[in-house]
């Protein structure tokens, strides 16, 4: 990768990463669904105004169905599961707790795919449940009820974000653009957040911080950010593409620690280590054979094409969020 290339994969997954800090300042003062009524009410008119001036086809009448689907389980769902998951965790716990979406990604394509379940594939999921372990085991929070609670929330998010790259993949492949997606499936998260702010309104009056929280996740960690990971996409490529994944969640505990003073102890970078290298592996990133290299790289293209990690970042995730 150039020197261009690199600056901008460490300013994605900065921004990216950034999500959670901003989701643990907005949640707690607006309440999950509201927090991410305004992000995808937000992002998804910013990313229509950018799609409708670079004249992109977003194929309505066709795809609509499929983006109803897409806004639901890789928006709508993911997205308040995480700000539920926040008002118990730290930012920096939730952002290596979400670096288990690609892991959740290659098990729903052997589940309903029928991709082949090779041993690699195998020893990848059963390293990343060890990190969840670890994780979840050692963490700096109190055991509680509600931290188990928050813990299965976070990796509900991750395994919706798995669910949805799937299903972009099966009905939505190369047939549109990510932007196409991104736009329409923001749009269509709106359809189901706004209506539900009506029984879970704004907890308290929010503060301008809490404002520009709000404005930061909705524009820099959602759209900025899906425009940033196409043209790595283009420019890169997507096996280079894909290390925002490992390189987001670290991000995400050094603005924890920055600007929440979020406690910072050895143990959790073990848990994310264990989860990364289940991730290379399920992903096939680490230990290819040269023979396999150009197929994968075609299978992830396809795949990156059509991820939209408006995750905080996915997060994702399509081995990505």
């Amino acid at each position: 990768m150039r020197t261009k290339e690199i600056g901008v994969l460490l300013l994605l997954s900065a921004i990216w990463g950034g999500g959670f800090l901003f989701i643990r300042i907005g949640t707690p003062v607006l309440g999950p669904v509201a927090l991410m009524a305004a992000r995808v009410v937000l992002a998804g008119l910013s990313l229509l105004v950018f799609a409708l001036l670079t004249g992109t086809r977003l194929e309505l009448r066709t795809y609509w169905r499929h983006y109803l689907v897409v806004g639901i389980i890789n928006a709508a769902i993911p997205f308040t599961l995480i700000g539920v998951a926040e008002l118990y965790l730290t930012s920096g716990l939730a952002a290596l707790l979400n670096a288990t979406t690609p892991l959740f990604g290659v098990l729903v394509s052997v589940i309903w795919i029928k991709e082949a379940m090779t041993l690699k594939k195998a020893i990848g999921l059963i390293l990343g449940l060890l990190g969840v372990v670890i994780l979840a085991g050692w963490s700096t929070l109190p055991f509680s009820t509600m931290l188990v609670f928050a813990i299965l929330a976070s990796l509900a998010a991750a395994a919706s974000y798995g669910i949805a790259s799937v299903y972009i993949k099966v009905h939505l492949g190369n047939k549109v653009s990510s932007l196409s997606i991104a736009t329409c499936s923001q749009l269509a998260a709106i359809l189901f957040l706004v209506p539900l702010t009506l029984v879970a309104p704004p907890k308290h009056m929010p503060s301008l911080s809490v404002l520009l929280a709000v404005v930061a996740l909705a524009l820099f960690c959602t759209s900025v950010t899906l425009l940033l990971y196409i043209w790595l996409i283009a420019h890169a490529g997507p096996t280079k593409t894909l290390t925002v994944t490992f390189l987001a969640p670290i991000f995400g505990v050094f603005w924890g620690v920055l600007f929440l003073h979020e406690p910072l102890t050895f143990t959790p970078f073990v848990g994310l280590v264990i989860i990364l290298l289940g991730a290379g592996l399920v992903t096939e990133l680490l230990f290819r054979s040269r023979a396999g290299g150009a197929a994968q790289v075609s299978a992830e293209q396809n795949e990156e094409n059509v991820a939209t990690q408006v995750k905080g970042q996915q997060a994702a995730a399509e081995c990505l969020d």
